[in-house]
C-alpha cells in the first residue's frame, strides 16, 4: 500500500512538472552557422544541452524546467584548432573548449536572452540585453502566453556595420563582427553601473548605451533600462521563439502565430532609422527619447525577487547586472 502510494505521488509530480515546463525553440535565420550557448543560473536545474550547432534556417528546441532562469545566445565564427582539437569562437566564446558550453558563460560582447520562468507574482520575466555589447541580431517571440506585458522584444538590428569605431570589434577579414559596450571598451564605473554609479540614480544612460537604444529600442541599453525592457508572460501560458538574424517577414509570422497584440505603451521594436542587416541606410546619431511606459510594472513581491535574482546573477556572471 505504501509502495502504492509512493508511487502515485511520484506520478502526480512528474506529471505537475511536465505541465508547468517552457519550452524554448531556436531558430538560426543567418545566412551562416551559429552555435547557440545556454547558462543556467545559480539554483537553477541544468538544461538537456549547454551549446549545440545550428545549421542556417534550421531549429532545435530545448525544454527548461519550473522555476529556470537563465540566458541564451548565439556564437559566431566557431571551429576546432587543427592542432589541439579545442573548439573556440571568435564571438560569445564560452571558454569551455568544446561545442557544449559546460557551464561557462559568453565572453563579451554577446547579444543575450534572458529568462527567469514563473518568477515574481507567477509571472515569466523576460529580455534581451545589449548590456554586455552586440554580436547578433536576436527576438524573443512568446508563443500563446497571456498578460499585458507579454510580447515580442530583442533586437532586429545587425549593429556589427555601424558600430562606432571605437567600440567596434574586427575579424580577421576586417569587418566588424561584434559591438562592445561602453563598459568593456572603457572600463569607467559610469559606464559600468559600479562603484558610487552603481544605483539607478546614480547610473545614467552614456552615449554608447544610447547608440544601442537607438537601434533596439526594447532591448537593454545599459543596467538599469528596465522601464522599457522588460516583459512577462503569465507562468505557463507561453512557449519562446528565439530568433537569430531575424527578418522583418519572419517576424511577422512569428508575432501573428502568437496570440498576444504588442504591449500596451511600448516603445516599438525597430527604429527604422537604422541600417538592417547589411541595407546600408545609414545610422541616426540621435538619442532615442526613453518612454515613461513601463512593459512590466512590478507586483508587489517583485522588487524583493529582482533583488534576490540580481545577486544570484552577479555571483554567477559578475560581467553583467541582471536585474530579474
Amino acid at each position: 500500500m505504501a509502495a502504492h502510494l509512493l508511487l502515485s505521488v511520484s506520478l502526480l509530480l512528474s506529471s505537475l512538472s511536465g505541465a508547468v515546463s517552457t519550452t524554448f525553440t531556436l531558430t538560426n535565420s543567418c545566412g551562416y552557422t551559429v552555435w547557440p550557448g545556454l547558462l543556467s543560473s545559480a539554483g537553477s536545474s541544468p538544461l538537456s544541452t549547454t551549446g549545440f550547432e545550428l545549421a542556417p534556417g534550421e531549429s532545435r528546441s530545448v525544454d527548461a524546467p519550473a522555476a529556470w532562469s537563465g540566458r541564451i545566445w548565439g556564437r559566431t565564427l566557431c571551429g576546432a584548432d587543427p592542432g589541439s582539437g579545442r573548439f573556440s569562437c571568435a564571438t560569445a566564446d564560452c571558454g569551455s573548449g568544446a561545442v557544449e558550453c559546460g557551464g561557462g558563460g559568453a565572453a563579451p560582447p554577446t547579444t543575450l536572452a534572458e529568462f527567469t520562468l514563473n518568477g515574481a507574482c507567477g509571472n515569466d520575466f523576460y529580455d534581451v540585453s545589449l548590456v554586455d555589447g552586440s554580436n547578433l541580431p536576436v527576438v524573443v517571440v512568446p508563443q500563446g502566453g497571456a498578460g499585458a506585458a507579454c510580447g515580442a522584444t530583442g533586437c532586429l538590428v545587425d549593429l556589427n556595420g555601424p558600430c562606432p569605431a571605437d567600440l567596434k570589434v574586427v575579424g580577421a577579414g576586417g569587418a566588424g563582427i561584434a559591438c562592445k559596450s561602453a563598459c568593456e571598451a572603457y572600463g569607467r564605473p559610469q559606464d559600468c553601473c559600479s562603484g558610487d554609479n552603481g544605483t539607478p540614480a546614480t547610473c545614467q544612460p552614456s552615449a554608447s548605451s544610447q547608440f544601442f537604444k537607438n537601434a533596439c529600442p526594447r532591448a537593454y541599453s545599459y543596467a538599469y533600462d528596465d522601464a522599457t525592457s522588460t516583459f512577462t508572460c503569465t507562468s505557463g501560458t507561453a512557449t519562446y521563439l528565439i530568433t537569430f538574424c531575424p527578418s522583418i517577414s519572419s517576424l511577422k509570422s512569428s508575432v501573428s502565430s502568437s496570440t498576444n497584440p504588442p504591449p500596451s505603451g511600448s516603445l516599438p521594436l525597430i527604429n527604422d532609422t537604422v541600417s538592417l542587416a547589411g541595407r546600408g541606410d545609414g545610422y541616426s546619431s540621435s538619442s532615442y527619447p526613453y518612454a515613461s511606459a513601463s512593459p512590466a510594472a512590478p507586483c508587489p513581491l517583485a522588487l524583493a525577487t529582482a533583488a534576490a535574482a540580481a545577486l544570484t546573477w552577479l555571483l554567477a556572471a559578475p560581467r553583467h547586472q541582471l536585474r530579474l
